[in-house]
């Protein structure tokens, strides 16, 4: 199953207006369990980073995470930079109508390429390393990039049921995807090959989150990859199945989780 043509279609949706794409950025916010706990994880960044700071959104996709960190600090510089080149240009299109693109820059890259050394206080890599392959060039990326004491903070499926795959015989419910997900072992390993020190990685998606995510992007998916008339109907799903969403949503957040189908991960240089 394909996530990329639905990324394209509301990609196609908010594309040159403002106010669809403001309504694109709070129906993510609303409804994505990920970006509850990324969102969280950034309250911890902005104690860390309360005046200036240059900041990276790696992997930037649709540019919710620039927006969410440019409004959450004024004084933050922010760059972003992903592979897709139509993301890149609508991302610079609705920055510059809000008048912020003087604080936060969008720039088509490759992550397995990229370096600027010594340059940021704060990465932040959200839903990208599980489609990277060489994923250990890029951590080694990242660390050069980081200033000394910069801090690189990760969002990625883990191998507990990360892209609906729980045992070696299932497929990965993202055929985008270039791994499952990682374990938490393997991932700190990869880091601390890196350079990367006081690594903290935490379960999310626990027992409600997996629910939620069923809820909230399996089901929906898997309709309009049948066909993408079932587009007429989501607004009555989500009418419907949101007030169990945002409880579930909430049970997770706030909740420890011995396993998870994702994780967080945040280290230092």
């Amino acid at each position: 199953m394909q996530y990329e043509p639905l990324k394209k279609l509301l990609g196609r949706f908010s594309s040159g207006s403002v106010f669809l794409r403001k309504i694109l950025y709070f129906l993510i916010d609303l409804i994505l369990l990920r970006t509850w706990h990324v969102k969280k994880s950034l309250k911890t960044i902005l104690r860390l980073f309360p005046g200036d700071a240059c900041i990276l959104d790696a992997g930037s996709g649709f540019g919710q995470y620039a927006w969410r960190m440019a409004r959450m600090n004024k004084q933050w510089k922010i760059k972003a930079i992903d592979i897709n080149g139509q993301h890149v240009e609508d991302c610079k299109s609705f920055f510059d109508k809000t008048g912020m693109s003087d604080r936060v820059t969008f720039e088509k890259g490759d992550l397995v390429k990229f370096t600027e050394k010594n340059s940021y206080d704060f990465i932040l890599s959200v839903d990208v390393m599980e489609h990277i392959k060489e994923d250990q060039i890029v951590f080694k990326n990242f660390f050069n990039s980081l200033k000394e004491n910069g801090i690189i903070l990760i969002s990625t499926p883990s191998d507990k049921g990360g892209s609906d795959v729980n045992n070696e015989s299932d497929i990965s419910f993202i055929d985008e995807h270039v791994r499952n997900g990682y374990g938490i072992r393997e991932i700190a390993e990869k880091l601390s090959d890196a350079g990367f020190l006081g690594i903290e990685t935490k379960y999310t998606y626990g027992l409600p989150g997996k629910i939620s995510w069923h809820l909230s992007m399996k089901y929906p998916i898997g309709m309009l990859n049948i066909s993408r008339w079932f587009i007429i109907i989501l607004p009555v799903y989500y009418l419907i199945f949101s007030p169990f969403i945002f409880l579930l949503n909430i049970f997770d957040l706030n909740f420890t989780h011995r396993t998870g189908t994702g994780l967080i991960i945040m280290a230092s240089k």
